[in-house]
C-alpha cells in the first residue's frame, strides 16, 4: 500500500503537473524555433505574444459568458481560442509589415533583429496590459477535475488521493492534436515544403520559385497560433497575469536552444527537460520517502532541492550548461 501511495504521490505532485507544463512549454517552444529557423533570429516579443492572445481570448471568453454561451464540461475560452488565434495574427502580421520587413530587406544582421524584437516585446506588453490590466486573472470555467482526490481515496482506499484536473488533461490532449497537425503540414503540405525549403537554403528555395514573403506570412501565423494555443493553456491551468508571460520566455527559450534551435522535434524535447527538470529539482520529497523508507528512517526535512521560488534558476543553469558543452542542442538544431 504505501509503495502504491508513493506512486500517487509522484503522479500528482510531479508526472501530471509536469507533463502538462512541458507541453505548454513545447508548444511555445516550437513557435520560437520554427521563427529561428525560419527568418534566423530570436524573437523576444513571443512571451507577449502568448501574454496577448491570451488577453484577447479572456476577452471573448467573458464575452461569450455574458451571453450565455458555454462550451459545457470544457472551458468557453476554447470557443474563443479560433478568434484570438485570428486576431493576434493579424497583430503580428502588421507588426511584420511595419518593423521586420525593414530590416529583412536591409539584410540586417540577425542581433539587429533580435534588438528590434525586444522593442516590439515592450510595445505588446503595454497593449496587453492596456486591453486586460495586470491582476491576476482566472478565467476556467467548465468541470474542474477529471479524478478528484477525495473520489479517488473512496474508490481505491488509498491514504493518498490523486488529483487530475481537466485542464491538465485538455493541455496534454491539445499539444497532441498541435503538434500531430503541424508536423503532418511541414512534411506532407507544399507550403510546409516551402518553408523547410526556405530554412535549408534560401538562395536556392528563390531560384526554385518559392515567395518569400508567403513563406514569412505563413511562419508569423503559424507561430502566432502556437504562442496563442500554449498562452491559453497555460492560463487555464494556473492563472493568467501579463508579466508572468514575459517571465515564462526564459524556460520556453531554454526549452528550444537545448533541443536543438530551429528543430522543431527538439523544441518539444527540450519543452518536457525543462518541465521535468523544474518540477522535480523543486519538488519537496518528504511524502514520496515517507511512504517508500521505514519509519525510523523517516525525513525530518522537507528533501527539497531548490526553493519554488528559484524555479527558472533550474532552466537558466540548464540553458548555460548546453551553451558552453553543446551550443547546437540535443537534436542538433542551428548554431546559437
Amino acid at each position: 500500500m504505501d509503495l502504491l501511495n508513493a506512486l500517487v504521490a509522484l503522479l500528482n505532485f510531479v508526472i501530471i503537473p509536469a507533463t502538462a507544463y512541458g507541453a505548454q512549454l513545447a508548444l511555445g517552444a516550437l513557435g520560437v524555433t520554427l521563427i529561428y529557423g525560419i527568418l534566423r533570429f530570436s524573437n523576444f516579443a513571443h512571451g507577449d505574444t502568448m501574454a496577448l492572445g491570451t488577453g484577447i481570448v479572456i476577452l471573448l471568453t467573458w464575452l461569450l459568458q455574458s451571453w450565455g454561451i458555454g462550451f459545457g464540461p470544457l472551458p468557453t475560452a476554447l470557443i474563443a481560442l479560433p478568434f484570438g488565434i485570428l486576431a493576434t495574427a493579424a497583430f503580428v502580421l502588421a507588426t511584420d509589415r511595419a518593423v521586420y520587413r525593414f530590416y529583412r530587406r536591409q539584410r540586417s544582421a540577425p542581433v539587429i533583429l533580435v534588438i528590434v524584437s525586444m522593442g516590439v516585446m515592450f510595445v505588446m506588453n503595454g497593449v496587453t496590459r492596456f486591453l486586460i490590466g495586470v491582476d491576476e486573472i482566472r478565467f476556467d470555467d467548465g468541470a474542474r477535475f477529471l479524478i478528484s482526490a477525495s473520489g479517488f481515496r473512496q474508490a481505491t482506499g488509498l491514504a493518498e488521493g490523486l488529483s487530475f484536473r481537466s485542464t491538465q488533461a485538455l493541455t496534454i490532449a491539445t499539444a497532441v492534436v498541435v503538434v500531430a497537425a503541424l508536423f503532418w503540414f511541414l512534411n506532407r503540405t507544399r507550403t510546409g515544403k516551402s518553408m523547410r525549403a526556405y530554412s535549408d537554403n534560401e538562395d536556392l528555395a528563390l531560384l526554385s520559385g518559392i515567395d518569400p514573403e508567403r513563406v514569412v506570412a505563413v511562419t508569423w501565423i503559424i507561430a502566432s497560433g502556437l504562442a496563442v494555443i500554449a498562452g491559453t493553456l497555460y492560463g487555464l491551468d494556473k492563472s493568467f497575469k501579463a508579466f508572468n508571460y514575459f517571465q515564462l520566455l526564459l524556460p520556453i527559450f531554454a526549452s528550444a536552444i537545448v533541443g536543438g534551435l530551429g528543430n522543431p522535434l527538439g523544441a518539444i524535447a527540450g519543452g518536457f527537460l525543462i518541465a521535468y527538470s523544474e518540477v522535480g529539482l523543486t519538488y519537496a520529497w518528504k511524502k514520496v520517502a515517507g511512504y517508500l523508507l521505514p519509519e525510523s528512517l523517516a525525513p525530518d526535512g522537507l528533501l527539497q532541492l531548490m526553493s519554488t521560488d528559484y524555479k527558472f534558476a533550474v532552466s537558466f543553469a540548464i540553458l548555460i550548461m548546453v551553451l558552453l558543452f553543446r551550443p547546437t542542442g540535443l537534436f542538433k538544431g542551428k548554431a546559437v
